[in-house]
C-alpha cells in the first residue's frame, strides 16, 4: 500500500460522513484547501472521480459509493483497535458514535453526558438524533440508545432508564366538549394528535392492553406531526387528545392541565436501553455505559 493512503482514505470517510469539506476538516486537524487537495490527488493518483461539489455541498459519486462501503468498515475497525491502546495507557480515549432518538436524547443524554465529557477529557463523542431504527454494525456506530422492546436479540443491551408508560390525555375544557374514551375504540370519535414516524412514513400506533389483550388503534384527527414538542404544544393547548410518554404528561397531570383517560389499558413497558454488538468493548464505551447505566433509586428506610 502506498505511503499514506490510510490517511487518505480516512479523510475520504470524514468527507463522505459530513458532506462538507470544512466539518470533515476540523474532524481531520486540516483546513480546508489541504483537505481539498488530498481529495483530488486520491481521484487523480486512481484516475476515477470519488466525489461531486457543488459550491454548496459535497456529494458521492457511485465509484465514491463503492469505495466508502469497501473500505468504511475497515477503517471503523482500525478507528477501535487504536481505541482499544487506551487499556495500556490506563484512561478511556477515543471516538464514540451513538445513535438515538429524540426522547432518549432528552431524557438520558442531556442530564449525564456532560458530566462524562468532563470526567473524560480524551473521549469525544458523536451522537445522531433519529427516529428509524438503525444497524448500528453498517452505520459505522458504536452503540445505540432505543426503548428495551425494540432493540435486536444479537445485541447486549444494558438499562439506562425506567420503565415507562404512555398515556392517553387531552385537557378539562376538551373533555367538556367531547365525553371521555371508555375503551380504544371510542378514540374513533375523537380529534387525536398523532404523530408521523420519520423514516417509514406510518402513524405511530396507540397501543393498549388490558386482561391480556393487546390493540393497536390508528385513529383520525385533525394533526398530523413528526415532532413530539408539536404535538405536546397542541395537546396541552386543548386541540385534540394525544398519546404521550407519562414522564413528560407529569406536570401538567398533577398541576390538572391535563387530563388522563383509559388509564387501565396502559400498561407499563421496558424503558430506554443502551445497546452494542457482542464484542470486544473499547475502555471508552465501557466508561460511557457505567456513566449511562439506570440505577434504581434505593428503598427508604422502614419506619
Amino acid at each position: 500500500m502506498r505511503r499514506g493512503t490510510l490517511d487518505d482514505l480516512a479523510a475520504f470517510a470524514a468527507v463522505a460522513r459530513h458532506r462538507s469539506f470544512t466539518r470533515a476538516a476540523a474532524e481531520m486537524g486540516l483546513s480546508p484547501s489541504a483537505l481539498s487537495h488530498m481529495m483530488r490527488a486520491l481521484e487523480a493518483r486512481h484516475g476515477v472521480r470519488l466525489l461531486a461539489r457543488t459550491t454548496r455541498s459535497v456529494a458521492l459519486t457511485p465509484a465514491g459509493e463503492r469505495l466508502l462501503r469497501s473500505v468504511g468498515p475497515a477503517l471503523e475497525d482500525v478507528a477501535r483497535g487504536l481505541d482499544a491502546l487506551a487499556e495500556w495507557r490506563g484512561a478511556p480515549s477515543g471516538r464514540l458514535r451513538l445513535t438515538t432518538f429524540a426522547y432518549a436524547a432528552r431524557a438520558i443524554l442531556e442530564p449525564r453526558l456532560p458530566n462524562f465529557l468532563i470526567d473524560h477529557p480524551a473521549v469525544s463523542v458523536e451522537v445522531i438524533v433519529d427516529d428509524p431504527l438503525t444497524d448500528i454494525v453498517a452505520a459505522g456506530f458504536d452503540a445505540g440508545i432505543r426503548f428495551g422492546e425494540t432493540v435486536e436479540r444479537d445485541m447486549v443491551a444494558v438499562r439506562v432508564g425506567p420503565d415507562l408508560r404512555t398515556v392517553v390525555v387531552a385537557t378539562p375544557d376538551y373533555f367538556a366538549r367531547h365525553p371521555r374514551p371508555e375503551s380504544p375504540a371510542d378514540l374513533e370519535a375523537h380529534r387525536c394528535v398523532n404523530y408521523r414516524l420519520v423514516g417509514g412514513g406510518g402513524l405511530l400506533p396507540w397501543e393498549f392492553a388490558r386482561d391480556g389483550r393487546e390493540i393497536r388503534v390508528r385513529a383520525a384527527g385533525q394533526l398530523v406531526v413528526n415532532d413530539g414538542r408539536l404535538a405536546a404544544a397542541a395537546i396541552r393547548a386543548g386541540a385534540g387528545i394525544g398519546y404521550m410518554l407519562e414522564d413528560e404528561a407529569a406536570d401538567d397531570l398533577a398541576a390538572g392541565r391535563l387530563v388522563q383517560a383509559l388509564d387501565a389499558w396502559c400498561p407499563s413497558f421496558p424503558g430506554c436501553h443502551l445497546y452494542y454488538p457482542d464484542r470486544q468493548v473499547t475502555p471508552a464505551l465501557r466508561s460511557l455505559i457505567d456513566a449511562l447505566r439506570w440505577r434504581e433509586a434505593p428503598s427508604p428506610p422502614c419506619p
